[in-house]
């Protein structure tokens, strides 16, 4: 071998590495950015909570309205259920659209929730006065083809304890944009 094919060896396997290693670091970056923006919503959350008492939901962002750009997965809105009254309760929720600002039908609109759109059974367990520590995140999956729009969801809450029933209702806008 010549001198000069080692040295492209060497500085090849130099190469190699240094992109393996910025590849696990973004990786990383990318994990802990993750779990940072969870921790946020969960203190953000309890914030929330601890300033109404009598506050049976929180939803977050606080403003319930989501912009997401089409192709873009994964991203929504997180809530969480306190238990507000003196006995131990079971909560249930469905999450369904309700209008539209452009001509997807409502079924179409349901589909684009990809993870969080119901929980019936098993319920959610909650002592009195506490609420969920962890909260649910509700994402969705808004393909290239969706037209840009604005959509309404209900999340609908109903407990099992104190006569069933309807517990809580809250509306959540989300947009979908081109760019």
């Amino acid at each position: 071998m010549s001198v000069g094919t080692i040295v492209t060896i060497v500085l090849l396997m130099t190469v190699l590495i240094l992109g393996l290693v910025m590849i696990r670091t973004i990786f990383r970056g990318s994990i802990e950015n993750i779990e940072g923006i969870d921790q946020a919503v969960k203190s953000e959350i309890s914030k929330l909570f601890s300033e109404d008492t009598s506050r049976q939901v929180v939803v977050y962002p606080t403003s319930r309205y989501v912009v997401i750009k089409k192709g873009q997965d994964n991203l929504g809105f997180g809530f969480s259920i306190r238990n507000v009254g003196e006995e131990e309760d079971s909560f249930t929720y469905e999450i369904s659209a309700v209008d539209t600002s452009c001509n997807i039908d409502l079924s179409a609109a349901d589909g684009l929730i990809t993870l969080g759109k119901s929980r019936t059974s098993p319920g959610i367990r909650l002592p009195p006065g506490t609420f969920m520590d962890n909260p649910i995140f509700v994402r969705f999956s808004i393909p290239e083809s969706a037209p840009p729009c604005k959509i309404r969801y209900a999340l609908e809450i109903s407990h099992t304890g104190g006569g069933g029933g309807i517990y809580t209702n809250i509306d959540v806008d989300l947009e979908i944009k081109s760019e």
